[in-house]
């Protein structure tokens, strides 16, 4: 709220020689937190926006092919779809193994369909409908021997998993700071391999360069979009410092007991298989577990199961319910401020709604 302020008090002053300074602030830390060079990081809205800059600028051609993982969030599959479609390159998904417990074997899965027209791996670190964690690392070294370019969609891994872009080694990472991170909305960053830094173009095109005659960089292109609130980005270090505080370790073990609990209760109200092993290393913070919420025909796309309509406006519980390899699925996030009675109401209610649909005698 005060650099809020500060912006609507002083707008000229804050924006041209405030920013700069506080933005380059932002990126050390955000350096410091993900192990990489600061000169690697542009901040950008969310990780979508930045997918949208990766797929915007990597070149494709007619007969090329880009990987995905049948575990990736929808709108990331779109985004490449409609790259491919304007060049007559083609997406392929790579049905993973279920459940998932081998990194091996999840490496050999995706490299089983690479061909020589293929020219990008991308994957998420966290998935974002499954919940799991995929062996981020372990892709990008097998990726490099073949010469593929590797680009991970990352928004639910600050925080819950450590992201260290030394190690892991690809060429773009996206990712959002207002999931665990706990930054304001709006805010995220984008990673750049050094040698794609050069010509990248943003979606927004402004001035592409300093306000103020400095250096050019970059990053230009990225951080003066036109006039904006700076301050979400600004609000950044802050988020990294509460973690630190609170310690990355105390949150992680904290927050995987929870799903873990959640994970259990669930499973006992069904018949079906786990999507991995019972493992930190498979899952974090959230956790995706299978569940017979129930048929429905009439749904449009895109609108949620009376399930999560139910739990949302009658409960005031945040679930998603979704269709997931013709199977109905929940996703649990554990936050914290998160407690074991709480999972033990959400269970509770899945029963009383398996009982109320005649799901359950």
């Amino acid at each position: 709220m005060e650099l809020l302020a500060e912006l609507e008090s002083q707008p000229m002053e804050f924006l041209i020689r405030t920013t700069p300074r506080l933005l380059k602030e932002t990126t050390q830390s955000l350096a410091a937190f993900l192990n990489c060079e600061q000169g690697n990081l542009a901040c950008v809205p969310n990780a979508t926006e930045g997918m949208n800059v990766v797929a915007k600028n990597v070149p494709l051609a007619a007969g090329d092919e880009v990987l995905l993982t049948d575990h990736e969030y929808g709108a990331v599959v779109r985004i490449w779809g409609n790259a491919c479609k304007q060049v007559g390159a083609k997406t392929v998904l790579v049905r993973l193994p279920q459940p998932l417990q081998s990194k091996d074997e999840v490496v050999e899965a995706i490299f089983a369909a690479v061909t020589e027209k293929t020219r990008i791996l991308v994957v998420s670190h966290v998935t974002s409908p499954t919940a799991v964690i995929l062996p981020v690392k372990e892709i990008c070294q097998r990726a490099k021997k073949s010469g593929l370019m590797v680009v991970i969609d990352g928004p639910h891994a600050p925080v819950m998993v450590d992201v260290d872009l030394r190690s892991i080694g690809c060429d773009f990472y996206c990712a959002s700071t207002h999931k665990w991170l706990c930054a304001p909305f709006g805010t995220g960053f984008l990673y750049v391999k050094s040698k794609h830094k050069q010509g990248l173009v943003p979606n927004t095109i402004s001035w592409g360069r300093s306000l103020q005659g400095d250096d050019a960089q970059w990053t230009d292109e990225f951080h003066w979009p036109g006039t904006f609130d700076p301050t979400g980005y600004l609000s950044i270090p802050t988020a990294i410092q509460f973690f630190k505080e609170i310690g990355l370790k105390r949150f992680r073990e904290q927050t995987h007991a929870l799903a873990r609990y959640a994970r259990e209760r669930i499973l006992e109200m069904t018949d079906h298989s786990p999507l991995s092993e019972d493992s930190e290393e498979w899952y974090g913070s959230m956790v995706t577990v299978p569940f017979d919420a129930g048929e429905t025909a009439s749904l449009k796309p895109g609108e949620p199961h009376p399930l999560q309509k139910w739990l949302a406006t009658e409960h005031q519980l945040e679930v998603p319910v979704f269709e997931w390899h013709q199977q109905w699925h929940v996703r649990v996030s554990c936050q914290l401020y998160n407690t074991p009675e709480q999972i033990d109401r959400l269970v509770q209610l899945l029963q009383d709604w398996r009982t109320r649909t005649g799901l359950q005698a």
